[in-house]
C-alpha cells in the first residue's frame, strides 16, 4: 500500500512512509498548517482555562466548548493529511503480503472504502447543517448559532474525500513491481 522507496528520514519507518518530503504535494502544506494552528489555539485555550481556574477558581465557560470542537476539527483535518500520505490505518499482514497486483488492489479498495465513507458523511451531514441553521439552534456553553460548529463536518469530510480519491488514482498509476520493493 506504498508508494516507492525513497532516501531520507522517513524510508526508516518502513512502507507506511509512502510520501516523501521532496515528492510530497504543496497542498498538504494546508492540512499541515491548519493542525499546527489548531493545536496552538487548544494550547492556548487550555492554558487560559489553566490560569483563570488557579488565580480565580473558577474557569472560563467558552473554553471547553471551543475545544470540543477543535478537537474533532483536528482529527478531521490530520486524518485527510494522514489519508493524503497514505499512513491511515490498516491491517499490514494483509496490506503487505501478497503479490504486487494483490497489494495494489488491497491499497485502491482501501482508498475506494475511505472515499465512500467520508462522501456519506459529507452528504449526510448537510442535512445535519440544515436542522441547525433551520431550527436555530444554539450551542449549549456560549450560546452562538450550532450550525457554525456543525458546518465544518461536511466540508472537512468532503477533504478527506478528495484526498482518498487522490490516493486511488496514484495508486492506480504506480506499478505492481513497486509495491513489492517497499516489502523488501
Amino acid at each position: 500500500m506504498s508508494s516507492p522507496p525513497h532516501s531520507g528520514p522517513d524510508t526508516a519507518a518502513g512502507p507506511a512512509a509512502s510520501v516523501s518530503p521532496a515528492t510530497e504535494p504543496h497542498s498538504l502544506y494546508i492540512e499541515d498548517g491548519l493542525t499546527v494552528l489548531i493545536m496552538a489555539a487548544l494550547a492556548l485555550i487550555t492554558l487560559a482555562n489553566v490560569l483563570a481556574r488557579y488565580f480565580t477558581d473558577s474557569s472560563i465557560a467558552w473554553t471547553e466548548e471551543i475545544s470540543v470542537f477543535l478537537m474533532i476539527a483536528l482529527a478531521l483535518v490530520a486524518g485527510s493529511a494522514a489519508v493524503a500520505r497514505d499512513r491511515h490505518i490498516r491491517i499490514e499482514y494483509f496490506a503487505e503480503s501478497g503479490s504486487g497486483a494483490r497489494r495494489r488492489f488491497l491499497a485502491r479498495f482501501g482508498a475506494l472504502m475511505v472515499a465512500l465513507l467520508f462522501a456519506a458523511i459529507a452528504v449526510l451531514s448537510v442535512r445535519v447543517v440544515w436542522d441547525d441553521y433551520r431550527f436555530e439552534e444554539t450551542s449549549p456553553g456560549i450560546g452562538v448559532p450550532q450550525w457554525w460548529y456543525s458546518i465544518w463536518l461536511p466540508i472537512l469530510s468532503a477533504l478527506i474525500t478528495v484526498r482518498a480519491i487522490g490516493l486511488f488514482i496514484r495508486r492506480g498509476k504506480q506499478p505492481d513491481v513497486e509495491f513489492l520493493e517497499d516489502a523488501q
